[in-house]
């Protein structure tokens, strides 16, 4: 079972939150519930039990095509402004990050680290003030840059990205910045194909 997040605590589950912000930062996305139990590596009945509850108050809908049931962010809930800018806050890292870094030629893995991955991993403190990220592979450095802009104005703070070699990742172990990523919490960011 996972760790109860320190992202947004008055959730019922992380997956919640990574649903939640999944459906109000993908508006215009309708997703069957094997496609997101496969991007949240779940059950396919702990996404379906997760969603009925979310269609029943509302702030999901479903989206029949033939025998297909979609789901989709019910963007008619008066709460749907609100739940976009909180699950922006909280939970859009892992969403925004992943949509961003497909774009990005050459990463073999991307890790979101320090204070945003240790709230996600129930470890307690202040809300995360910016976000980093650790980019392994040989992506240009001008791309990630503009990544990382793209990714300020869509989360409304810093977010910094390094990159890393996928040897230097692999084989270093007296390098003590990768030791302390390696050894703290972080949060693997999806990426949709192998980029490198």
């Amino acid at each position: 079972m996972q760790a109860r997040s320190q992202l947004l605590p008055l959730l019922r589950s992380p997956l919640v939150g990574e649903l939640l912000a999944w459906f109000y930062l993908h508006p215009d996305d309708a997703c069957s519930v094997t496609d997101l139990a496969r991007r949240f590596n779940t059950s396919q009945s702990t996404v379906s039990r997760e969603a009925d509850r979310l269609a029943a108050s509302g702030l999901i809908q479903e989206v029949r095509r033939g025998n297909l049931r979609l789901l989709q962010v019910n963007l008619d809930s008066p709460l749907a402004r609100p739940l976009t800018e909180l699950m922006t806050l909280t939970y859009g890292p892992a969403s925004v990050l992943g949509d961003l870094l497909d774009d990005v030629d050459g990463i073999a893995e991307a890790y979101v680290y320090g204070s945003w991955a240790a709230r996600y991993a129930g470890e307690a403190g202040p809300f995360p003030r910016d976000i980093d990220v650790l980019v392994v592979g040989d992506a240009d450095e001008d791309d990630l840059f503009d990544a990382a802009r793209q990714a300020e104005q869509r989360l409304g703070r810093e977010v910094n990205i390094q990159r890393v070699s996928a040897k230097a990742w692999r084989d270093s172990t007296d390098d003590p910045f990768l030791a302390a990523v390696r050894s703290r919490p972080r949060f693997s960011i999806e990426l949709k194909g192998d980029q490198a």
